[in-house]
Formats: structure tokens, sequence, C-alpha cells
């Protein structure tokens, strides 16, 4: 990815990242710590773009490397050729290959089965009786989700503002019950030890473990968000915010925390829970809430004496004596 990354960098993404977050929005900033004879091309009267772009965070550049990097471009290079969010930026790093996915997504797809159908797909089958008329257009629709069979749906009053807001809860029960059941037959020695345990490793997790699986786990766990579009109507930007939420949630919950006594203990499924799970294996299923875990005799109810950090405290104890 570092190859590719740079590549994209030197021929298209460093001028488009210089429009976007442009330095020349910040140079109010570092003005004052460079030497005068350094000069910034700032208007007076900055556009509305940099005036709003000037509120996104940055790393910070310090003067010495600034000027340096100055020094060492073309003379026909400004400041307001360069962006505030430099080629290492992980924000950027992330967007870039976003993009790049994206692209390289539909690229592989219509060039190559365009290819394909040109050069190697034998046209007389298209006479086939079997063959639907306007196949090769039901085909691209259905390859893409949102114009297949998916119940995705753009205005928020198509099914009603009611069922808009209920669609939420709905989607958070069906999924948590789904996944309830997908992570415990991850648990069955069948499969565990090859597609699961590789999770189980972080016995106390940081969040960084919340994405530290196996592909195939990490693909059976995506399968309820995924599945439920097809079989209930959802509203497209609602779906995409809480398939953003979902993976906040999911680092959330790999936090260690063991915060106890709060009044939706019972309730949510929060970092205590999961904390639990990560310990003793066989414990809280669930992704959000509870209740599966209630049902399936699997719960295991947050306690302070159960905190992970009580053997930290022994052993210091331990090392004082």
């Amino acid at each position: 990815m570092d190859l590719v990354l740079h590549i994209a960098d030197e021929h298209v993404f460093d001028k488009l990242w210089a429009k976007a977050v442009p330095l020349s929005a910040f140079a109010s900033s570092y003005q004052s710590s460079l030497n005068s004879t350094l000069a910034f091309p700032v208007s007076n009267a900055a556009s509305a773009w940099s005036q709003l772009v000037m509120h996104l965070p940055h790393p910070s550049i310090p003067a010495d490397d600034l000027a340096l990097l100055l020094s060492n471009t073309a003379s026909s290079t400004s400041v307001s050729q360069l962006s505030a969010w430099p080629r290492d930026y992980l924000p950027r790093q992330l967007i870039t290959l976003s993009i790049l996915t994206l692209i390289g997504i539909h690229i592989l797809y219509f060039l190559f089965a365009w290819l394909s159908y040109t050069f190697i797909f034998n046209h007389d089958m298209m006479r086939h009786p079997r063959f639907l008329q306007n196949q090769i257009k039901l085909e691209i629709e259905c390859s893409a989700e949102v114009l297949g069979y998916s119940k995705l749906y753009d205005g928020a009053d198509t099914y009603g503002y009611f069922y808009f807001f209920a669609s939420v809860p709905l989607f958070l029960v069906f999924t948590d019950y789904c996944i309830y059941w997908i992570h415990r037959w991850l648990h069955h020695p069948i499969f565990y030890k090859t597609l699961h345990k590789p999770h189980h490793k972080w016995i106390i997790p940081t969040p960084f473990a919340s994405h530290a699986f196996h592909p195939v786990d990490g693909y059976l766990q995506s399968v309820p968000y995924h599945l439920f579009i097809f079989l209930f109507p959802l509203h497209r930007i609602l779906y995409l915010v809480l398939f953003v939420l979902v993976n906040f949630w999911s680092i959330f919950i790999h936090d260690s925390d063991m915060i106890t006594g709060h009044a939706l203990e019972k309730v949510i499924n929060g970092p205590a829970h999961h904390t639990l799970h990560h310990l003793y294996f066989n414990v809280n299923y669930g992704q959000y809430f509870t209740w599966a875990d209630r049902a399936g005799n699997s719960y295991r109810q947050p306690e302070s004496s159960l905190d992970p950090m009580l053997d930290i405290q022994k052993l210091d104890e331990a090392k004082s004596q």
C-alpha cells in the first residue's frame, strides 16, 4: 500500500489535497513562527472554503521543516499548492485508500467484465432460451447492492417518519440477535481454533483489538448488517450512519473498562460485559444488548470484584513488599 499511495500522491492526490486542505488556510498560525522573509500567499479576504477548512484538525508543522520543504520545491510551487495534511497523515491516507479502493472496485468489475464480454464470451449464448431479456442491464443493476434486491430507499418519508425512526431499534435488535448466535457458534470447538481464537488472543483487549480478527470471522459477523437491508427497508443514509456507528461501538467495547453499577448495566452490553467475554470466553456474546445472553443462559453480570485491574494492583503490592 505504501507504493500505491506514493504513486497516487505523486500523480494525483498531492494536487487534490492541496486544493481540499490547503496549507494557506492555516498560514496565519505559522507566519509568526517563520522568518519574515518567507511570504505566504494569503488573501486578506479568505475564501469561504478556506475559512471552513481552517477548523479541521491537522498535524503541527514545525517552522524549520516548513521552510525546508519550501526551499526544496520548485520555484513555481507556492504554499497555496501544498496541503496542511502531509502524505504521512493518517486521516489523509485512510481517505485516499478508500477512494482508490472504490475506484479500483469499479474498474475491476466494469473493465474486466467488458473485456471478457467482448473477447471471450460467446455472444451466441445470448440466443439461448433461458437468456433473459435485457439480462446484461439486469446483471449490472444486481451487482450493485443499492440497485439490486436490497430494500434501501432514499426519501425519509417513503415509509413514513415513524418507520424511519423505528427502523433504528429494529436494525439494532435484529443484528444483535444474529451476531449473538454467529458469535456463539464461532466459539464451538469446530470453528473456534481456526476462526475465532485469533481474536481471543487479546485476553485484555485494547481498542485496537476491535478489528483484530480472522478475516472469515469478520465477514461472518458482518453478514447480519448486510442481510438486514434485504429483509427490511432502511434509509440509505441511515444505513451508512448506523454502519459507521457500529464500528465505533466495536472499538468502544474493547477498551477493557470495568466500570460497573450504572443504570443501564443490565440492558446494554457495554465494555465491562465484553471485557468479561475476553476473560472467560463463554459469556456475554451479545453486541449491544444483554437480552440474547439472558435468553441463551450465557449472561454474566459485571462486578467490581472481576476487574482485571485488581490483578495489576496485587502485582504492584507484591513488588512493593
